[in-house]
């Protein structure tokens, strides 16, 4: 990859998580969406174990049972400024991404053929 590297999408609990269980395809599609933004992609969340993902759940975060963090097809990118949003966003679209969540100071973005497709969704 040129602007990752696996350790970004590491589970906080599980060190190497990131290598055993992130999709090549989606971190090679985020690395695209990257250099079409022009601005650093900061992880905030990538594979999440079920324990992690539980965790989550359980302070209030809007973590679903099911998400596709758990198999390794998303990630959260944090967000300092519309602008950055909009460059994120417009870049994700741009190489194919169909499933994008809007938060404060984040962008989720999956990969996840078994859900709904050509979704943009918010956090607030």
């Amino acid at each position: 990859f040129k602007y990752f590297n696996y350790d970004e999408f590491d589970s906080p609990d599980e060190k190497g998580s990131g290598e055993k269980n992130m999709s090549d395809e989606f971190i090679l599609l985020l690395d695209k969406a990257r250099e079409l933004a022009s601005i650093p992609f900061k992880i905030n969340s990538g594979f999440r174990s079920k324990k992690h993902n539980e965790s989550l759940r359980a302070r209030g975060f809007k973590a679903v049972k099911n998400s596709a963090h758990l198999k390794g097809l998303a990630a959260d990118i944090r967000t300092r400024s519309s602008s950055d949003r909009f460059k994120i966003v417009d870049a994700l679209l741009r190489v194919g991404v169909t499933r994008i969540g809007i938060g404060k100071t984040f962008v989720h973005c999956d990969t996840d053929n078994t859900k709904t497709q050509e979704l943009i969704w918010d956090y607030y």
